[in-house]
């Protein structure tokens, strides 16, 4: 019985989170880079290599940030105590205390694949 409850709870509290859902577009802060190269040697786009990187900051940041956990253990890109990093695919993000969160997605625009936006 105790299970059938805890179960029944559960349902409830995922329906009404399904339902409160509301698709809704939020504002984003961002900022992008065309280049050629890869993300940590980057050069002037040419015709035959262009790449699109696309940093996200502020609360949408913090929201991906939080959906592509966990942490990444054993690198680092600074020496900032409290530094966070977190990749899932091509989507890298960070977490800085002096600069807050950041997140790096990019795309070949070539090939419209995905392609590492950022690197250390």
């Amino acid at each position: 019985m105790k299970n059938v409850i805890i179960a029944c709870a559960l349902s409830l509290l995922a329906s009404n989170s399904a339902a409160d859902w509301a698709e809704r577009y939020q504002p984003l802060s961002a900022s992008y880079l065309i280049y050629s190269g890869e993300p940590g040697e980057r050069a002037a786009p040419t015709r035959s290599d262009r790449k699109l990187t696309i940093s996200v900051r502020g609360d949408a940041a913090r929201e991906i940030f939080d959906a592509i956990a966990p942490d990444v253990k054993g690198v680092a890109c600074t020496a900032e105590d409290g530094e966070r990093l977190r990749r899932k695919g091509e989507i890298w993000c960070s977490y800085r205390p002096s600069d807050g969160y950041k997140c790096f997605m990019g795309f070949d625009l070539r090939t419209g694949k995905p392609h590492a936006g950022a690197s250390c």
